[in-house]
């Protein structure tokens, strides 16, 4: 399980005020008492996901990697910028504007090296 704090939810309520999207999405992980795996089933149901499990949330943000680990981006969230990242996973069309705070967090909490790390591999 995943859980942020009130304090990094609001947080993040600061950085995309200007996304309605992500603060409703934040009202659900704020109810779902921090745990981003509940918030993301909650939230894939509503825009027509079927999340198959608590491990759901994982690789959707998976999906979503190679756009958040775009060389510039990368340095957008290691600055906390994330109204920069969330602005381009909306103009890719890399996932429902609903799920983009719950990703991001995802990625906050795993550490942007490790998520990005697999990208970095050379076989």
């Amino acid at each position: 399980m995943t859980k942020v704090t009130f304090e990094e939810i609001a947080q993040f309520r600061t950085q995309l005020a200007a996304y309605e999207q992500a603060l409703k999405a934040l009202d659900v992980i704020e109810d779902c008492e921090g745990d981003l795996e509940d918030a993301a089933l909650v939230l894939a149901i509503e825009v027509g996901q079927q999340p198959d499990g608590p491990e759901w949330l994982d690789g959707f943000a998976k999906r979503c990697r190679v756009a958040i680990c775009e060389e510039n981006l990368r340095e957008d969230f290691l600055n906390g910028k994330y109204g920069v990242v969330m602005d381009s996973l909306q103009q890719k069309g890399v996932c429902p504007a609903i799920l983009g705070a719950p990703v991001l967090m995802y990625v906050v909490k795993k550490g942007i090296q490790e998520f990005c790390e697999p990208l970095e591999l050379k076989l």
